[in-house]
């Protein structure tokens, strides 16, 4: 049989979206293509993007964060339990939503934004994973980004939090930052001050020398490295990783106490 050739699906709002700030991306991708294999068994029946902290999804936490921030279309990639998601996704009216599947062939992260980037502009744009959920500080965390973006000096742009501080995380964090934000990568076995949260911003140049198929974003990452024009900004509020069962009951005790009887902030 053949395969399907239709890869992508628009969703339409329904409402006009609000313009953002002229200097904020108005794209984004969100990473929602994953298996969820460590938050089995609540991922046997319930794709990850859509499982609920604070009775709202992963994924609307997220899509809240980037209309907020001024997006006005997101890419989201889809394959496990796809057909929830999709559907979930049409309850949206704030923004404009295009669908990639990867029902034939997951891409990893680098391979899945490759493939949505004829939606995602010539711009710098946003990414963010679906399995994480951040509460902002001071000021939002994606406007600080889009404050901290420089197109001279960088490519790839951060959103790091204390290795130490974060709610579900069980590494050594990811990167070194210089004084004026520049990363490197931590030595092997070392603890580093910093991990990587899933939120970033990218410009699109970056793909123009990456393969065909499936690749992980840490190929763009080690470039920029190479280039020095990979950079970090450190979130001044509370980031969640919701990859195991442990991580989400911590970040549902955490918003029970800090928010009771609020659904989010």
């Amino acid at each position: 049989m053949a395969k399907k050739t239709k890869k992508t699906k628009k969703i339409v709002p329904k409402k006009a979206t609000k313009t953002g700030p002229k200097t904020a991306p108005k794209t984004a991708m969100v990473l929602a293509a994953g298996l969820g294999l460590r938050l089995r068994p609540i991922t046997n029946k319930t794709p990850k993007p859509l499982v609920k902290v604070a009775d709202r999804t992963l994924l609307d936490h997220t899509l809240d964060r980037l209309v907020k921030a001024g997006v006005e279309r997101a890419v989201v990639n889809i394959h496990h339990l796809a057909d929830q998601v999709e559907r979930h996704l049409t309850n949206r009216t704030d923004l404009e939503i295009i669908i990639s599947s990867e029902a034939d062939d997951l891409l990893e992260t680098g391979g899945g934004v490759k493939k949505a980037l004829p939606h995602l502009g010539d711009e710098p744009f946003y990414i963010s994973n679906a399995d994480v959920m951040w509460l902002n500080g001071p000021s939002p965390a994606l406007g600080r980004l889009c404050e901290r973006w420089d197109d001279d000096e960088m490519d790839v742009l951060l959103l790091l939090h204390s290795t130490v501080e974060a709610y579900g995380y069980t590494g050594n964090g990811d990167f070194v930052a210089e004084s004026d934000g520049k990363l490197v990568r931590k030595l092997e076995r070392e603890i580093t001050p910093y991990l990587f949260t899933g939120v970033q911003i990218v410009h699109p140049r970056v793909f123009e020398a990456t393969p065909e198929g499936a690749f992980s974003l840490n190929l763009i990452y080690d470039a920029a490295i190479e280039a020095e024009r990979l950079y970090g900004v450190v979130h001044d509020g509370e980031w969640f990783h919701i990859g195991t069962p442990d991580g989400l009951a911590q970040a549902e005790v955490y918003m029970g106490q800090r928010f009771p009887g609020m659904r989010h902030r």
